[in-house]
């Protein structure tokens, strides 16, 4: 398998194997007028396996925090002239706006359903995000 080499956009490497479709939903990637392609299950000596996406196209087409919150190991590689440029680590997101809902029936979100869904890091290092509304765990 040989995908070509990108000359300017960025490249989301260290994915865990079998989540590149769940970034390229949470992304909507599929909306992008530019190329994607998108690489299951590459070997990998750090991972044993892992997925990559490559996209022709600025960084501002992504939600570096969607990413984080998805999965903090992930790393961005910037690509100008086809080289990179910059390394990008993320971090888990503060805050997440309408990535994920709130599941607590009797949440104000459930009810006013044009309320944005807002979860809060609550717990760094067990990954633990609560509604901004009810506080229900996510």
């Amino acid at each position: 398998l040989n995908v070509g080499k990108l000359e300017n956009g960025f490249v989301i490497d260290h994915i865990k194997a079998g989540k590149s479709m769940d970034i390229y939903k949470y992304l909507g990637l599929g909306k992008l007028d530019c190329c994607v392609a998108i690489i299951k299950n590459a070997k990998s000596n750090k991972m044993g396996k892992k997925d990559i996406i490559k996209i022709d196209g600025g960084l501002d087409l992504v939600d570096l925090d969607i990413l984080g919150f998805i999965d903090n190991e992930i790393t961005i590689n910037i690509i100008k002239d086809g080289m990179i440029i910059e390394k990008k680590i993320l971090d888990l997101p503060n805050k997440v706006t309408n990535v994920i809902k709130c599941k607590n029936p009797r949440c104000i979100t459930q009810i006013e359903q044009e309320l944005d869904h807002v979860f809060l890091l609550t717990d760094k290092k067990d990954h633990v995000y609560r509604c901004m509304y009810c506080e229900s765990k996510y």
